[in-house]
């Protein structure tokens, strides 16, 4: 079964987002919104565009036809309620992949990039940039914890260590 990896990324996702959050969650106020030169500046721009771009996704990959805000986006100023909508994306994309199967994973998707330009593409090709882009980014916040506060503050966000935490994979 091919789509039983995408329940595998969406739970690793929630996993290592809980980690990130926790770990971002001890930085002082001033660190936590510092910019350090990471593309979306600090951990606090990082995290909104995670979210925001998650959403995106989301909505089109459930054929959601609604406006796409700029992905540089702070949706959420407060720690608590960002970590609150990450949570409930985290849901959201756990259930979108509960009711794939293989020939929705074939099936072609459309929709607008964030510059306008139209494509077409497989759900499984996009599902798998999706992920990929969750930890394309989770690995810049590691940095920016271990830069700012330690390199024991970063905590492990490898798959092989949340596969090992399953009993799934145990």
């Amino acid at each position: 079964m091919p789509y039983r990896a995408y329940h595998d990324l969406a739970a690793y996702n929630e996993w290592a987002n809980g980690r990130l959050y926790e770990a971002a969650g001890r930085l002082p106020d001033e660190s936590y919104r510092r910019a350090c030169g990471a593309f979306f500046g600090s951990v606090h721009g990082t995290l909104n565009h995670l979210l925001v771009a998650d959403r995106i996704w989301m909505d089109r990959f459930q054929g959601l036809n609604v406006p796409m805000p700029p992905l540089d986006s702070i949706l959420f100023e407060e720690p608590f309620a960002l970590r609150c909508a990450r949570a409930a994306e985290d849901t959201r994309i756990r259930a979108f992949v509960e009711t794939l199967d293989a020939e929705a994973l074939a099936a072609e998707i459309v929709y607008a990039t964030s510059s306008g330009r139209a494509v077409r593409q497989s759900l499984a090709s996009a599902l798998d940039h999706f992920f990929n882009h969750q930890t394309h980014h989770r690995g810049q916040i590691h940095c920016l914890l271990t830069v700012l506060a330690g390199r024991a503050a970063a905590p492990s966000l490898d798959l092989i260590q949340f596969q090992r935490e399953q009993p799934a994979h145990a």
